[in-house]
């Protein structure tokens, strides 16, 4: 495997003729991620919640990579059926790479358009469903690479399958490093599915460490007040690295050659909270399969997405 020691985007390699989706790529470490996909060839596509805000960002993108291939689309992983209907109109014949980089963190207690606890809604089972409609985009491409954006605050998840969607509580942080820990564990039985059918799909976790974006800041944790938004934004800005630090292992995740199906890669520094991206073994959750197939069993319920004829 390639190793990360001293890897910046710089090593990069041409991604020519390759297509990509980053969800939530209008800010932070998703822009972060188009750009340097799309300076480095790749047609990008950035899936957007807000029309306004992608329009932006994607303005913002042509300017700093003169000559990207890039478009827009709006994208609402709170809402089954905006994720049905960008999957239907996806318009490609493949899709080679899709990471799943939108996510929500350490907001109030709401219920998605579904009906499900929102950091569980938006932050798992929009990306589970997204992923599984497209997926036969993706096995059609012949490298084809699925990357997921966890957090290494999953480590200090207390996994409760009968309080996924706030069945019998919320706790704001809770809930955050749960779906955050359900991101993982989709993404390695992801990998599972595809090696039990033995086809070339590479599905890798990343955690990003600790870095400034609006996750913590923006959307609906903007509506908590002056005094949090002052706090949260003093915090981020003495103890928390700058967004392209963090999309680091999401790019190396997305494109080093060699890189095996099932990793997760996290920054190499104390806590894995900053650093060069490293991949991590041991780590207990990926080798829980027992509970990642419940876990999917129920998020299969939850979105009515199944993968098993796509895999076929």
């Amino acid at each position: 495997m390639t190793r990360g020691r001293g890897w910046t985007p710089e090593a990069i390699p041409d991604q020519n003729g390759r297509v990509a989706l980053v969800t939530g790529a209008n800010s932070g470490i998703g822009y972060v991620t188009a750009r340097e996909l799309a300076r480095r060839g790749a047609h990008v596509v950035l899936a957007c919640r807000s029309a306004e805000r992608g329009r932006s960002a994607l303005d913002r993108l042509r300017r700093e990579a003169p000559g990207a291939q890039c478009s827009l689309r709006r994208l609402d992983l709170g809402d089954l059926r905006s994720i049905h209907a960008f999957a239907e109109d996806w318009g490609r014949d493949r899709l080679d790479l899709l990471v799943n980089n939108a996510g929500i963190a350490m907001v109030p207690f709401a219920r998605t358009a579904d009906g499900f606890e929102s950091q569980f809604g938006v932050n798992h089972l929009g990306t589970f469903a997204l992923t599984g409609l497209l997926l036969p985009r993706l096995l059609v491409a012949p490298d084809p690479r699925v990357v997921t954006v966890s957090s290494e605050g999953q480590r200090f998840a207390r996994f409760d399958l009968d309080n996924l969607n706030a069945e019998r509580g919320y706790r704001t942080a809770f809930a955050y490093v749960q779906s955050k820990r359900a991101n993982l564990y989709f993404a390695v039985q992801l990998q599972r599915l595809a090696d039990a059918a033995a086809r070339p799909l590479r599905s890798i976790a990343v955690a990003p460490g600790l870095t400034r974006t609006n996750v913590l800041t923006g959307g609906a944790n903007g509506n908590r007040g002056r005094l949090h938004a002052a706090t949260v934004g003093l915090l981020v800005r003495l103890a928390f690295q700058p967004t392209p630090g963090g999309a680091r292992t999401s790019l190396y995740a997305a494109t080093v050659p060699d890189l095996p199906g099932g990793s997760y890669i996290v920054p190499s520094g104390p806590l894995q909270l900053r650093g060069r991206p490293v991949g991590r073994r041991g780590e207990r959750a990926m080798r829980d399969a027992a509970t990642a197939e419940r876990l999917w069993r129920l998020s299969e319920d939850l979105t009515g997405v199944h993968y098993a004829a796509a895999f076929g």
